[in-house]
């Protein structure tokens, strides 16, 4: 339904029952002070007219939006971390806020929490976010959705006046509450959950109320034919985000389970990474010591993952089915890399009279040989694409570049020649300013080390917001609108 303050409310969670979530209590706050409000989301889905006042009501006290959600619902779900089976996982410091209908496509969102204090599965935590853990997530958003990742939207940061201990940084620290909207959280570990306890009801349940809300093309299957339908979505939609973070540079590092879910969007950013140089054995977080969630097997993980889904769906559908739905994860992922490659450097094709299978297989030799180069030269990973967005028309910026004596070595030669049979999408985007910059927006440790320092030490933000509004100008050239 579309209140009166222009929003569409729709609540819809809240239909599994009991089986699916746990009422929570809200945190309550020594202090509110908001810290980012992500204008341009709050405008598409009709929440831009809430002033100040009301935004934190609504997203630091947690009041119920209109016609919404009336209880604050924690999730349920089990998951695989680092490939062990946990059964003790859910909503820890989160809930379910509300749910709203995108206004310009309709999608169904979430509006959901991190950091709003304990839940009955909170185990030993404390149910908070650090400031530094929210600002690291806002500025990861940003970035994904700049570089074209589906990923979920950081709606709201508000600093909450506590002062909290952590053992892997400097304690004590200062607290935050995130509100993120996200396209669903229906995780592969919120399946599991339901396998584990041997509720096949409950897997068919979760199972068609997603189809209803998520994939509603889906809805006249029936049978193993509705499993396995909704399985090649799901498989689908992990693969093309795979190959997004692979081509984004970006290292997720905590791909479990319960951190990869349904629709295919990105969310949860922990100790996250961007890569400096093309490394296939660059891990983000510091406790993954054998390196099972490096840059380089976040393909293989993901696919790993999806297998565990589709045992879920075993106990109400056939094999075979769900089997050939997890074969297409390979070919799937490898067509999403290609586009996704040429999307970063603002390509398209020009194969002339090449059939279709010549013209991929082209196109495959080609985004080989340029994650090659980067990998074997080191170059900078983002300032390649930066350097070659639009491919030869970009060739005098390039010769301008910090790496441009990489790009008279005979290891490119290759990539030159074969840049010929690609055009740019979008020439006139060579004439931003952002394309007039030396080098392009990163987002590496240091830098964020850097901004967070600014602000513990000496309460200072601009660093933050330049950041956001670099982030925003590239966002702005890559035609991400």
């Amino acid at each position: 339904m579309r209140t009166r303050s222009g929003y569409r409310a729709a609540p819809r969670h809240a239909e599994l029952g009991d089986d699916f979530f746990d009422v929570v209590t809200a945190a309550t706050f020594p202090r509110q002070e908001l810290r980012y409000r992500n204008a341009r989301w709050a405008e598409r889905v009709g929440l831009g007219s809430l002033d100040d006042a009301a935004w934190l009501r609504h997203f630091a006290r947690f009041e119920p939006l209109p016609d919404n959600l009336d209880r604050l619902l924690a999730l349920r779900y089990h998951g695989h971390q680092f490939k062990s089976y946990n059964p003790n996982l859910g909503d820890g410091r989160g809930f379910l806020f509300a749910q709203l209908q995108d206004v310009a496509d309709d999608r169904l969102l979430d509006l959901a929490t991190k950091g709003s204090g304990q839940t009955p599965w909170s185990r030993s935590g404390d149910g908070r976010l650090t400031l530094k853990g929210g600002v690291r997530e806002v500025l990861a958003t940003a970035l994904l959705e700049a570089l074209g990742v589906y990923t979920s939207k950081s709606f709201s940061l508000v600093e909450t006046g506590e002062e909290l201990m952590r053992g892997d940084e400097p304690s004590p620290t200062r607290s935050s509450v995130l509100v993120r909207l996200s396209h669903s959280h229906v995780r592969i570990g919120s399946f599991q959950r339901q396998a584990y306890l041997r509720r096949a009801d409950n897997v068919q349940k979760l199972l068609d109320h997603t189809i209803t809300h998520y994939f509603p093309d889906l809805g006249d299957l029936t049978g193993s034919a509705r499993s396995a339908a909704f399985l090649h979505r799901v498989v689908s939609t992990s693969a093309e985000l795979a190959a997004s973070w692979m081509v984004a540079g970006f290292v997720h590092g905590v791909l479990n389970t319960d951190n990869l879910n349904v629709t295919g969007e990105s969310f949860d950013y922990g100790p996250y990474r961007f890569l400096p140089v093309f490394d296939p054995d660059f891990t983000a977080a510091y406790f993954d010591g054998t390196g099972l969630y490096a840059y380089g097997r976040q393909p293989e993980i993901v696919g790993w993952n999806l297998a565990r889904l589709a045992e879920t769906l075993l106990t109400i559908s056939e094999k075979e089915p769900l089997v050939a739905s997890l074969r297409t994860y390979e070919p799937t992922f490898e067509r999403a890399y290609r586009t996704c490659t040429l999307a970063r450097l603002g390509l398209r094709p020009d194969h002339g009279d090449l059939d279709p299978e010549a013209a991929e297989q082209r196109d495959a030799v080609f985004v080989d040989t340029v994650h090659r180069f980067m990998h074997e030269s080191q170059i900078g990973f983002e300032q390649f694409y930066f350097d070659w967005y639009g491919g030869l028309a970009s060739s005098e910026r390039a010769a301008r570049s910090p790496e441009a004596e990489k790009y008279r070595s005979p290891a490119f030669t290759t990539i030159a020649k074969r840049l010929e049979r690609y055009a740019p999408v979008r020439p006139e985007a060579l004439a931003l300013p952002y394309f007039a910059r030396e080098c392009p927006c990163t987002l590496l440790i240091d830098e964020i080390e850097s901004l967070w320092s600014c602000i513990a030490e000496d309460d200072d933000w601009s660093a933050f917001e330049a950041k956001l509004a670099a982030i925003d100008e590239m966002r702005c050239a890559l035609g991400r609108h």
